[in-house]
């Protein structure tokens, strides 16, 4: 009697969390300016170099598999060591044994596929990097099973895409893909042997600065020419010149292979007002430019990876596409590996936001698996920041450190209060991931320092007289400043009482006389905030104000900054260069998450939205609908002045909703069929 075949398809496996790693390196140093490299200025890790693949297996007979491997390998039975095989086809013998591959790769990732009837290479097989620690290898069967294609071969996929218009020029072209994207040129029918210089803008006014835009390539024409000739770096922009050395140079077409991340658009929204519903699908689109191999911040200038920007595309990502898999690459490239020696990014906020995207990730996927994987890597990180804390007991910047909070006019030496609290929301997650893997020791320290934490913070930087929270207190002396970004933090943490949040909500986050926000970053922030305390009316106001006035000026996507009091090229300016603004940032898609958050009001309350809570909210629109995944389901509604009308396809839900004066629960149907209430 043969054994059964295996259902599960052979995939690639590695150490894990080294294939992120790696790949994160890669991308990491592909920044550039005018043909200048541009690599990130932090520690980037790389992937061990030598690993060892464990599988213990039982045959009835003998199995002949297929082996490739990214790298080197050799192969060996129980222990073995000395009798080793690196044939790429081999027969197993029958009978109970552990199989070992052993695999080098100096260059790329040490990865191992292994496929036969029965045996096959997938999660359940083990990894360690020869420090006698074995772990579940890493995988990702869904993009990574072919043996033709290694991990260190992936690619994102393209397709072709043609500009809206091509102008001849004086001494050259002008194409013109009609909005911001992404890709590969391309140049048709390009004379023979010619030299060109191609300049790319995310704006028109970047693709004529021939002196100044970010962007440009030296292009050399084959020889043999006049074919199609695919430029091998990935940029962006809208609008491309291309300027050949020759004036007699010839030029047949130009176009472009669009670069993208293939996921599924599961989040919709639509309503009454047409100007949301574009706000909406610009939000998705630029999002989707930034959703990559990573969660990148943009892609023009930097093209990194930014714990504070991801940690908000994180909570975009799941009302959108719901993308586990970019989500915890993310969240892995992002922490590295040990020893912790400076802040994530070199910004001290922003080791404290991985933190709180770990735990949501929880709250949203339910996957407790990759929780567990990260929590050694959670405690050194923890240990490094209490490590940098001065003897108040509060974090501050020390030596290289970077506190960031918002680009904006702050003072943020000395103890800033919006780091306070981030590190008292950064304990209090880690006393719960300890809880939920079973670190009995660890998880009560961690709650009596952020409890303790919490109340020294409200106890010193809080303002009877403002109302709100005070900005900073440097060398022992409270500063006077209020700033909304404390304020709205301890709102969203549940942080402030009743009256408290009262005064907040006037004195600070209403109050025209404290400091504006002018970045989306922080734009998030402030609206969710206000958006917890019912202000759904002033928020779609500053919805359709402040990013239907970057659609006003032509935006196709959404940008990294926005001063509605700016002019003319001042909108593309930023650090100091006159086209430093990115004009295709993932931090301008917020509205996602505040649509679908706030005003289609889906939120889980049990991990991964086994239970859940849906409460529309209208903001003084006509009619709303839309639809939020849930795991591997989705909730869908539509919300009128009359009826609300919602289903759902996963988990059990709650309806929540306002009749009159009077606050009301209905239970959602777990057969998937609609629920009707009328007010």
């Amino acid at each position: 009697m043969g054994q059964k075949k295996s259902s599960e398809q052979a995939c690639w496996i590695w150490y894990p969390g080294d294939w992120e790693i790696w790949l994160h390196e890669q991308i990491s140093v592909r920044r550039e300016s005018r043909g200048a490299v541009y690599p990130a200025y932090w520690r980037l890790d790389r992937a061990y170099s030598s690993v060892l693949f464990s599988h213990e297996y039982e045959l009835e007979e003998p199995e002949e598999v297929t082996i490739t491997a990214d790298g080197r390998f050799a192969l060996y039975l129980d222990g073995k060591d000395n009798v080793r095989f690196h044939q790429e086809r081999l027969t197993l013998p029958a009978g109970k044994h552990e199989l070992r591959v052993s695999v080098h790769n100096g260059v790329g990732v040490p990865a191992l596929r292994v496929e036969g009837p029965t045996i096959r290479t997938n999660s359940s097989w083990q990894v360690t990097c020869y420090d006698r620690r074995w772990h579940p290898a890493g995988s990702w069967p869904e993009a990574l099973s072919d043996a033709a294609v290694s991990p260190s071969e992936y690619r994102l996929a393209t397709r072709p895409m043609d500009p809206v218009s091509l102008e001849r020029t004086q001494d050259g072209w002008f194409a013109d893909f009609g909005k911001e994207t992404f890709g590969y040129l391309r140049m048709a029918g390009a004379s023979a042997d010619s030299e060109w210089t191609i300049y790319y803008g995310e704006s028109r006014e970047e693709a004529e600065d021939r002196e100044q835009c970010v962007l440009l390539d030296q292009v050399k024409v084959p020889m043999e020419g006049e074919g199609v000739l695919t430029l091998p770096q990935a940029r962006a922009f809208r609008y491309v010149q291309l300027v050949p050395t020759d004036p007699g140079a010839t030029l047949a077409g130009v176009s472009m292979l669009y670069e993208y991340l293939p996921v599924e658009y599961r989040g919709r929204f639509r309503s009454s007002s047409e100007r949301l519903n574009e706000i909406w699908d610009t939000s998705v689109y630029t999002f989707h430019l930034n959703t990559r191999e990573f969660f990148f911040d943009g892609i023009k200038r930097d093209r990194w990876v930014w714990s504070g920007d991801a940690y908000q595309s994180f909570l975009m990502n799941y009302y959108s596409f719901f993308d586990q898999e970019v989500a915890k690459r993310t969240l892995v490239a992002l922490r590295g590996k040990d020893p912790v020696v400076m802040h994530m990014n070199t910004i001290l906020d922003y080791s404290l936001y991985w933190f709180t995207g770990i735990y949501d990730y929880y709250q949203y996927t339910g996957d407790l698996e990759f929780v567990r994987s990260q929590y050694d890597r959670m405690v050194t990180l923890m240990d490094f920041c209490l490590g940098r804390r001065n003897e108040n007991g509060m974090m501050e910047g020390i030596g290289e450190d970077w506190v960031f909070v918002d680009w904006a006019d702050l003072d943020n030496k000395g103890e800033v209060s919006t780091i306070q609290l981030l590190l008292s929301r950064s304990l209090e997650t880690m006393a719960l991931v300890a809880e939920l893997v079973g670190d009995g020791d660890r998880g009560p320290v961690y709650r009596e320092l952020s409890e303790a934490l919490l109340a020294k913070t409200m106890n010193i930087f809080w303002d009877e007289k403002q109302g709100g929270l005070v900005h900073n207190r440097k060398d022992g002396v409270v500063g006077k400043k209020v700033t909304k970004y404390p304020n709205m933090f301890a709102l969203m943490f549940g942080y402030l009482d009743e009256k408290r949040t009262e005064s907040v909500k006037r004195n600070v986050l209403l109050n025209p006389e404290v400091q504006g926000i002018k970045t989306p970053y922080m734009r998030f922030y402030e609206l969710a905030a206000l958006c917890e305390i019912g202000e759904h009316e002033f928020v779609l106001k500053e919805m359709l104000d402040y990013w239907g006035g970057m659609l006003d000026l032509g935006a196709t996507s959404f940008w990294e900054e926005y001063d509605p009091n700016q002019k003319g090229r001042e909108h593309l300016a930023m650090y100091g260069m006159p086209y430093g603004r990115s004009l295709c940032h993932a931090w301008g898609a917020s509205p996602i998450f505040l649509l679908g958050r706030y005003f289609l009001g889906v939120r889980p309350t049990s991990p991964g939205y086994g239970t859940f809570v849906v409460e529309p909210r209208r903001g003084g629109l006509e009619w709303i609908e839309g639809a939020v995944p849930i795991g591997p389901g989705e909730v869908e509604l539509r919300s009128d002045g009359e009826k609300i009308r919602v289903r759902a396809t996963h988990g059990r839900g709650v309806l929540r909703y306002r009749c009159g004066e009077e606050m009301r629960e209905a239970s959602i149907p777990e057969d998937g069929s609609w629920l009707e209430v009328r007010y």
